[in-house]
């Protein structure tokens, strides 16, 4: 079974582009033409309208990028808002993708101890037993390439997630030193040692994951560091020479690609290698940023996305 994060490199060369998609959709930026196809003829509950409509449009996004990204990720968070409506158009946009060609990576930030621990494990990278005898049926779910996780039940919460990973070949992002302003409150506190709590996550990630590292010098244990935050950036990437960074925060938080570009290295010291810079709102609200008819958001997201490519290509 190949390392995910092998997977990962093959992807990122073959598209010659280290960005992912977020597919974070807010109903209220969906165009407009795309709502009232959805509501047309009254087949659909109103979540059932929204779910299709985010569809469509997470449909058109992929195939205008699908040949610049190796990687999407969709944010669950929007599509739970719409109920169970709102997960089946996650699973089939997650479906779709894989489709496409793309890797993809389903943001959830699950984790716990435990039996529920493996059951979030299972559902997202694994798959379910379902009965027993002459009447099993074995079936994966979500089937992500990937998932984000969160680490502070300690390595009891990781493992499951390890274990399944190395059975089906798919990977985790831990999240360490986040985007956002208020992550400080916890992740900068300096213990006894003078070591800042995001430096003690890196080290226990690097140790997660230091048994599954591919050919490339990765292991499919990665960490989530945000471009906010550039200098912490740079010493996690001290702390964690094997792990793959998935890297929120460029664009719309405030990132810059100058703030990423210590986000990439480690692994066997190839250049272009080591982080995936993930943007979402430029990405997908790019008809309204660039111009664009709404009719034209797929053309919006393709020219932001080779915006981004070339911004990246400068600094990497």
């Amino acid at each position: 079974m190949k390392n995910f994060a092998d997977k990962l490199v093959e992807a990122v060369k073959a598209k010659g582009s280290a960005i992912c998609v977020g597919l974070d959709p807010r109903i209220d930026k969906i165009p407009k033409f795309l709502k009232m196809k959805a509501m047309e003829g009254g087949e659909h509950t109103p979540f059932g309208a929204a779910a299709s409509a985010i569809l469509e449009f997470n449909k058109g996004i992929i195939d205008a990028v699908k040949d610049l990204v190796p990687v999407v990720k969709p944010q669950i968070a929007f599509y739970e808002i719409f109920g169970h409506e709102g997960i089946k158009c996650y699973e089939e946009t997650l479906k779709y993708a894989k489709l496409q060609g793309l890797l993809t990576i389903a943001d959830a930030k699950r984790n716990d101890i435990g039996s529920t621990a493996e059951a979030y494990a299972q559902a997202f990278l694994g798959e379910v037993k379902i009965f027993e005898g002459d009447d099993e049926v074995v079936s994966p779910v979500f089937d992500a390439d990937a998932v984000t996780v969160t680490p502070y039940l300690g390595w009891d919460g990781i493992k499951p997630f390890v274990e399944e990973c190395k059975k089906y070949g798919k990977g985790i992002f831990v999240l360490d030193k986040t985007s956002n302003p208020s992550s400080g409150d916890l992740q900068d506190l300096e213990m006894k040692d003078g070591k800042a709590v995001y430096e003690i996550m890196g080290h226990l990630i690097d140790s997660w994951g230091a048994n599954d590292i591919g050919e490339n010098g990765y292991s499919f244990v990665g960490a989530v560091t945000g471009a906010t935050f550039p200098e912490q950036a740079k010493r996690l990437r001290e702390i964690m020479p094997n792990a793959y960074f998935l890297v929120p925060g460029y664009g719309a938080q405030g990132g810059k690609a100058s703030d990423v570009a210590v986000c990439f290295g480690g692994g066997n010291g190839e250049k272009g290698l080591g982080a995936i810079v993930n943007n979402s709102r430029g990405i997908t609200n790019a008809y309204e940023i660039l111009g664009y008819p709404e009719e034209q958001y797929p053309q919006a997201a393709r020219e932001a996305v080779m915006k981004m490519k070339m911004d990246l290509a400068s600094v990497i």
